[in-house]
């Protein structure tokens, strides 16, 4: 019998159904499973499928490619986490064009309680590599993992400085988990196997081809607290995934520079536009990101009914559940009028003490009653 997990696999495989439309889907059928096994007229009804999409699902017929996954995923002991798993990573969840379906391989858990990226130019000056060494060795000292790209540059910078601190650090990569690219990062790759680890939405045998890196960008963004830009020039993947975490609602911060260095053109623009906020070292993070504030906290679990132990955010979310059962992340940040940063950090924190549940649709309910 075919398992949920085959389905899963080609669902993402079946042409012209994306990342949103699998969603709409599950939000639906609950199961990759079901699915495939709809009618078509069931399938027509969902939002965003119609007629074409559902011919499309009725008439996929490739699934010895999902099973030549299955049996890469089983060799290799890589993770998959399907969108609706307990342990999809709760800040992507949050994100409208999040991946069905992630691979991962390493040990690092993918819902840390604080997370960063970190990009930037693949040519950094000398002042932006000792920046960034800085950086990260202070973030690392805070107990941050470190996210970026695995490429040449800031980004190999980033993961080597928090490998060498022992800290978690996670590569998104644009292909899949059968190959490292650069070449020349296999080796501090197969290091972040055993200190963070490798993800990506991309199946085995996709070549990093160039337009699958601004996708990847949206895991980069959308995985963190914040997105930390270190140098970078007026175009190119950093503004990406600067302008993605901002749209996300999450921290954007930057690192000048001289004003008359290309560098720092990117950064002082973002800055420029009130994309980003300047930042000259970890502890205006710490402090940007109230991380100071809440490092003795961390790990405590709270019981609904001692609402003075909550952080003032976490009280100011739970309060809006008085007047409603049921909320959706957008009304959250309305209601609240906390900023992106906080709302991802507090909703994230109700979820792990078990306070607040993720529902389908981004809709949220207290576990119990709010009284």
């Amino acid at each position: 019998m075919p398992s949920e997990l085959l389905y899963q696999i080609a669902l993402t495989q079946v042409p012209m159904i994306g990342d949103v439309t699998i969603r709409n889907l599950l939000d639906h059928f609950q199961s990759a499973t079901a699915i495939f096994q709809a009618r078509q007229r069931e399938l027509e009804r969902i939002e965003q499928v119609g007629s074409i999409k559902a011919t499309a699902i009725k008439r996929f017929r490739d699934f010895d490619s999902a099973v030549q996954e299955m049996k890469f995923i089983e060799k290799y002991g890589v993770q998959v986490i399907f969108y609706g798993d307990d342990n999809y990573p709760i800040r992507l969840k949050h994100c409208a064009d999040a991946p069905s379906l992630l691979y991962f391989k390493g040990n690092s858990p993918l819902h840390a309680s604080r997370m960063v990226s970190i990009v930037g130019t693949r040519q950094p000056s000398p002042y932006g590599s000792k920046v960034c060494v800085q950086l990260v060795q202070e973030l690392c000292k805070a107990g941050i993992t470190i996210v970026s790209g695995l490429a040449y540059g800031i980004d190999i910078l980033a993961h080597r400085t928090a490998v060498e601190k022992g800290c978690p650090t996670i590569g998104v990569l644009a292909h899949g988990l059968d190959r490292i690219y650069p070449p020349a990062h296999m080796e501090i790759a197969r290091e972040m196997m055993h200190c963070g680890g490798l993800l990506t939405d991309y199946r085995s045998k996709t070549q990093p081809d160039k337009q699958n890196f601004p996708r990847r960008n949206r895991i980069v963004a959308g995985l963190t607290d914040a997105t930390i830009v270190i140098e970078s020039g007026l175009k190119g993947g950093s503004l990406i995934t600067a302008e993605l975490a901002g749209g996300y609602n999450r921290d954007v911060f930057c690192i000048p520079g001289h004003v008359d260095d290309w560098h720092a053109s990117g950064c002082h623009e973002l800055i420029r536009q009130h994309k980003a906020v300047l930042v000259t070292g970890a502890a205006d993070i710490l402090q940007a990101m109230r991380w100071e504030e809440t490092a003795a906290r961390t790990g405590r679990v709270v019981q609904s009914s001692l609402f003075h132990t909550l952080a003032p955010e976490e009280q100011t979310i739970m309060q809006l559940f008085n007047n409603k059962s049921r909320l959706h992340l957008e009304e959250i940040y309305i209601l609240s009028r906390l900023s992106g940063s906080q709302v991802a950090a507090a909703v994230f924190n109700l979820e792990m003490q078990q306070l607040l549940k993720c529902l389908p649709g981004q809709q949220y309910e207290p576990v119990s009653p709010v009284s």
